[in-house]
């Protein structure tokens, strides 16, 4: 019977198999040839050295391609192609190029294919591109720390002014941090969905995003179940639910210094200026959203500082990657597990006001409470002012 069971599992698999391998070897019988060759070509990074400029690019498209020129600024120049001017399907390599380029002015990179298809990169400022050196590695992780960590930790000195709130103040305060956690999902998909749109459209990013979003959601939900049928718990402890939140504001971090270290290795330092500027001012209110689940606890100095280590220092890791090793895919994959750890935190949170509202038959959404949750929205999004502009 056994045998039987197995064997009528395995007919439709080998059936599905053949049918594939026979459509891939003899396609449908009713295409034409294109009128157009069908070439990817990705420039993924463009590098500005003393001697011109160097190309990291691949190649995404179905079929081989073959790099024949390359215009700066409506002028063909010389180049040079490792490991060679061919590129199989999704190999990389590197592109040379030998150009007097100018401080400050802008370049437009054409790269021409032997089959006329044109991939054009841009550098808005020309400047030298950091080097990798130990010296560039310290300041990069000063600069995370400093967004990071710094004003996480200022948020969280707010835990004492807090602390004397009443019950209805604090479920408001809870409230408040719903609205600032609900301003960060959104815009953490934003940032994931713009990071996705610059990787190879064959790795589809946003899709990544979605995904990673939706999994990191599910799991942490089914986690935290499990956690409380086994501790027999009903609801989340003060400091979990805390961690939890430092976990999803952390990995929205990472994506904050990702954008800084990704705009002083392309050698906008202006931008980048701003950048930390903005972000350091905006993240002080997630450590005050941080800190609001502690005011129904009695937290410990090293409770403190685990919670700002883990929420702020994830931003000097962005930095070190946006800085030397940036991947838009990557960036995309920890922007999405980010924006799915703040939701499951935004579920939580929720919940938790909802049985405390019912527990003492009041309104579960009270005009205090909602209030605080457009305060959280406002808050950010005024923060936000100093990111943007």
């Amino acid at each position: 019977m056994k045998v039987k069971w197995l064997i009528s599992g395995l007919i439709p698999l080998l059936l599905l198999i053949v049918l594939v391998a026979w459509v891939m070897i003899n396609g449908a019988c009713i295409e034409k040839d294109p009128a157009a060759p069908i070439e990817v070509l990705n420039i993924e990074r463009i590098n500005t050295t003393n001697n011109g400029f160097e190309l990291s690019i691949s190649n995404t498209g179905p079929e081989p391609l073959t790099i024949s020129q390359v215009i700066v600024n409506d002028s063909i120049w010389n180049f040079s192609v490792s490991p060679s001017e061919t590129f199989k399907r999704f190999e990389e390599g590197k592109v040379t190029i030998n150009y007097p380029w100018v401080q400050g002015d802008p370049h437009v990179i054409k790269i021409i294919t032997d089959n006329g298809i044109i991939t054009e990169g841009e550098i808005a400022a020309a400047t030298l591109t950091p080097e990798k050196s130990w010296s560039n590695f310290l300041n990069y992780g000063f600069i995370g720390f400093y967004v990071g960590v710094v004003p996480i930790t200022l948020g969280l000195l707010w835990y004492p002014f807090m602390k004397r709130f009443s019950r209805k103040w604090i479920n408001a305060i809870l409230a408040l941090t719903v609205g600032l956690l609900l301003f960060l999902f959104i815009g953490t998909l934003a940032d994931g969905f713009e990071i996705g749109a610059e990787a190879p459209a064959v790795l589809q990013g946003n899709m990544v995003v979605i995904l990673g979003a939706l999994l990191t959601f599910i799991l942490l939900i089914g986690f935290d179940q499990y956690q409380q049928k086994r501790l027999e718990k009903k609801a989340f402890s003060p400091f979990n639910i805390a961690l939890l939140m430092a976990v999803g504001i952390g990995l929205h971090n990472f994506g904050e210094g990702l954008a800084i270290g990704t705009s002083f290795s392309l050698g906008e330092a202006a931008l980048g200026t701003f950048l930390i500027i903005g972000f350091t001012l905006h993240n002080i209110t997630e450590g005050i959203g941080i800190a609001a689940p502690l005011l129904k606890m009695k937290p410990r100095i090293r409770d403190f500082v685990l919670l700002g280590i883990i929420a702020g220092a994830p931003a000097i890791l962005g930095t070190w990657f946006g800085g030397f090793i940036f991947s838009p895919i990557l960036g995309a994959l920890f922007l999405g597990i980010g924006a799915g750890a703040i939701l499951q935190v935004i579920y939580v949170i929720t919940k938790m006001l909802i049985n405390d509202h019912k527990k003492h038959l009041e309104p579960t959404v009270s005009w205090l409470n909602f209030s605080g949750f457009a305060a959280g929205l406002l808050i950010m999004y005024l923060t936000a002012f100093f990111v943007k502009y």
